[in-house]
């Protein structure tokens, strides 16, 4: 007797999710990629929404809040960054307009990161926790570069921690006539 009681339930169960699942009247229209570009949705202006409460967390000394606001940020920029690569790579040879416009993407979540990164480094450094800002700032060298302005301002912070001792002096750029 409990099978098909049980039986029943499952069932009820599947038809209420496939009926919530299925496309409402009025909703049917609603692009997808809209949704996700809305405040709160899978997108480069979320994030930096979420910086900017982190900001706002920092300078009224709520450390503890800001390096939440930071951390959050900073996964959905790594996240944003590798669905962009992945895209792209999907897309190479298939249709060109893709892999640009996912890369361009990706160099923006990228630079984010690096922003998100060196301002996560400095809190940890506020929070006397300098050990645990080198990963972060070794990453931004890494990803944005040496001779990239995020770069230097990583390497110096590296220095100024004592993790590495020779500074680096960027060549300036030379022109090219």
């Amino acid at each position: 007797m409990r099978r098909p009681l049980a039986a029943l339930a499952l069932s009820a169960l599947s038809l209420t999710t496939l009926t919530a699942l299925a496309p409402q009247p009025g909703r049917a229209q609603e692009d997808p990629q809209k949704v996700l570009q809305a405040p709160g949705g899978l997108n480069l202006a979320s994030i930096k929404a979420t910086v900017a409460k982190g900001d706002a967390a920092a300078a009224a000394g709520k450390l503890a809040q800001a390096k939440a606001d930071y951390d959050q940020a900073r996964l959905a920029a790594q996240n944003l960054g590798r669905f962009y690569r992945n895209l792209s790579g999907s897309f190479r040879g298939l249709d060109a307009r893709i892999p640009r416009e996912m890369d361009q993407k990706g160099r923006e979540a990228l630079e984010l990161q690096a922003s998100i990164n060196l301002r996560l480094a400095a809190l940890l450094r506020r929070m006397n926790q300098p050990e645990v800002a080198v990963p972060l700032l070794v990453e931004v060298v890494q990803i944005m570069t040496p001779a990239s302005p995020q770069g230097q301002k990583a390497y110096q912070g590296l220095v100024e921690l004592g993790f590495v001792e020779t500074p680096y002096n960027a060549p300036l750029p030379t022109s090219g006539g």
